[in-house]
């Protein structure tokens, strides 16, 4: 499992596009139907895109990610005072840790338990899956909900037989390509960046640093992760697909799971 170095300073950038705003509305779905939690945790938190909206909003948030450079930057963007801006009155908290999500833990169990943007399909063996959906079962209080998606197999077909992907910005471009082993169900994606610098010597042309990163997914049968919750003890609630509460099928592209810890 790869953890995000140089991109972390990027990745906002090139993430603009992501349905942030669908992910927060189907969590908040679930709990109006299930019970609101005080205390939720992300899980892979990432540069903070769910924990500092849910912290806004008044939830006790526990943001965990493995990487340190994504966490510098979440934690600058909380830090910053636009951030608050409008929410002095009721805010909420965020408490940012760096842990693996394999065995990461609180003080005390959480309400909820959410795990967004693909996060569990960079655990590349199913003993890591089955031990992040174990001590997630450890780590909330009964009654909780885990929420969590995945990329389906099919999706990370689609990469590959769409790749390369090209972004090509003033200050920002990057070079895409995937590689995509059909047996173990794995992706791995080369990107290399190109940033322009902050400051450029007069009567010279832009300068740009070079950067490369290399990230791995991997899918897993539906089926298999399902039974994975059940045996950890999670009551599996629903298995939903793209963003609607429709079940999934053949061509989905993003897979939900709303499972929950027994009372």
């Amino acid at each position: 499992m790869r953890t995000y170095r140089q991109f972390a300073a990027v990745y906002d950038r090139l993430m603009e596009e992501m349905p942030y705003s669908d992910w927060l509305s189907f969590a908040r779905k679930c709990w109006d139907r299930y019970g609101i939690p005080k205390t939720v945790v992300d899980l892979g938190c990432g540069t903070g895109n769910l924990s500092i909206p849910l912290a806004r909003s008044g939830f006790s948030v526990f943001a965990i990610d493995i990487s340190a450079e994504m966490l510098s930057v979440a934690r600058s963007k909380w830090d910053e005072p636009p951030s608050r801006s409008g929410y002095r009155d009721e805010p909420g908290t965020i408490r940012w840790l760096q842990q693996d999500m394999r065995d990461w833990e609180l003080p005390h169990p959480a309400d909820a338990v959410i795990s967004f943007c693909d996060c569990l399909n960079y655990l590349t063996e199913p003993e890591d899956v089955s031990a992040t959906i174990r001590q997630t079962y450890q780590g909330l209080a009964p009654g909780g909900l885990f929420l969590f998606d995945v990329h389906s197999p099919r999706q990370l077909e689609r990469y590959a037989e769409e790749q390369p992907f090209v972004y090509d910005e003033p200050d920002v471009a990057y070079l895409w390509t995937s590689d995509y082993d059909e047996e173990r169900m794995e992706i791995e994606h080369s990107l290399t960046f190109f940033i322009r610098e902050d400051a450029t010597a007069p009567g010279t042309g832009a300068l740009y640093s070079r950067f490369e990163e290399s990230h791995v997914q991997r899918a897993y049968d539906p089926d298999w992760i399902a039974r994975e919750l059940e045996q950890a003890g999670f009551e599996l609630l629903h298995r939903v697909a793209d963003f609607k509460w429709d079940k999934p099928n053949a061509e989905s592209e993003r897979l939900f799971y709303v499972a929950r810890k027994p009372e």
